[in-house]
C-alpha cells in the first residue's frame, strides 16, 4: 500500500495558499509523492510538476523516503509532467547523501520529460543503478561504474545549466530582502516563494516590484503586507527548521 511520504497540505502551511480573484484562499497544488516499501528498499512514485517552486517539498519527501529505507530508494517518475534543473539538483543531493549512507538512488521508470532533462544534462548514468529483478541470471554483464570524474562533470554541467537559468531580478530581490530584513540567502528566497504563493503573483513578477521599489516604484501595498508576513513566518519556522537540519546531519554521520 502507498504510503504518503510527505504531507503536502501541512507542509505547505499558509505558504501553500494562494488568493483568488475575489478573495477566497485555495491550496497550491504540489506534486503528489507516494512511499511505497518494498523490503529494505523504498519505493518513490512522483506525480505533477517538479520546479523550482516545489523544490523544497520535494527535497523533504525525499529526505523522509531516505531515511524510511535500509536500503535502495527507487523513483518512479513516470508521472512527472514537468521538471527543470531545480528539480534534478535536488535528485543528484539525495544522490549524494545516499551515497554516504550506502543507499543507492535509482530512477526506475521516468516520464519523456524527465528523460529528455537527463539526456540533455548528461546525468541519466547517475541514476541508473543495477538490474532490479532479485532472480536475474546474471547473463547481462552490470553496467561499468561511473568514473568520478565523469560524474563531476555531469553535476557541474547541471549546475552550471541552472545558473544560466536563474533570473537576475530573482536574485536582485532576493539581495534587498537579506539587506531589509537580515535574512540569510535560503530564507530570502523562502520569503520570496511564501509572498508569491499568498499573492498569486509569479515569482518573478513579485522580484520585479521589489526591485522597482528600490528606484522608488514602491510596489502594491498587497505585495509589501505579504513579504512582511512571509518574514514573520519564515522566522517563527527557523528552529523547528534548524532541529530538522540538525537531524538530517546526524543522520549522515
Amino acid at each position: 500500500m502507498a504510503e504518503p511520504a510527505y504531507d503536502a497540505e501541512r507542509a505547505a502551511g499558509a505558504g501553500g495558499l494562494r488568493a483568488e480573484a475575489d478573495g477566497a484562499p485555495h491550496t497550491r497544488r504540489l506534486p503528489e509523492i507516494a512511499l511505497r516499501p518494498e523490503g529494505e528498499r523504498v519505493g518513490v512514485e512522483i506525480r505533477g510538476e517538479l520546479d523550482l517552486e516545489c523544490a523544497e517539498h520535494l527535497e523533504h519527501a525525499l529526505r523522509a523516503a531516505l531515511g524510511a529505507a535500509a536500503g535502495a530508494v527507487e523513483l518512479d517518475l513516470g508521472g512527472v509532467t514537468f521538471c527543470d534543473c531545480s528539480a534534478l539538483n535536488v535528485l543528484i543531493e539525495l544522490r549524494e547523501r545516499g551515497l554516504r549512507q550506502g543507499k543507492p538512488v535509482v530512477i526506475r521508470s521516468a516520464a519523456p520529460v524527465v528523460e529528455r532533462l537527463l539526456d540533455l544534462t548528461g546525468t541519466a548514468p547517475l541514476f541508473a543503478g543495477a538490474d532490479p529483478d532479485p532472480h536475474h541470471d546474471g547473463d547481462t554483464p552490470a553496467p561499468p561504474e561511473d568514473p568520478a570524474g565523469e560524474r563531476d562533470l555531469r553535476v557541474e554541467v547541471v549546475q552550471l545549466r541552472r545558473a544560466m537559468q536563474t533570473r537576475p531580478v530573482i536574485d536582485l530581490a532576493r539581495g534587498i530582502l537579506m539587506a531589509s530584513f537580515a535574512l540569510s540567502a535560503q530564507d530570502a528566497w523562502r520569503v520570496l516563494v511564501d509572498a508569491s504563493q499568498h499573492t498569486n503573483t509569479k515569482l518573478h513578477h513579485l522580484a520585479h516590484d521589489l526591485v522597482g521599489a528600490v528606484e522608488g516604484d514602491p510596489p502594491p501595498e498587497a505585495v509589501q503586507e505579504q513579504v512582511a508576513a512571509a518574514v514573520a513566518r519564515i522566522r517563527s519556522t527557523a528552529p523547528e527548521r534548524a532541529r530538522a537540519t540538525e537531524e538530517a546531519d546526524r543522520v549522515d554521520e
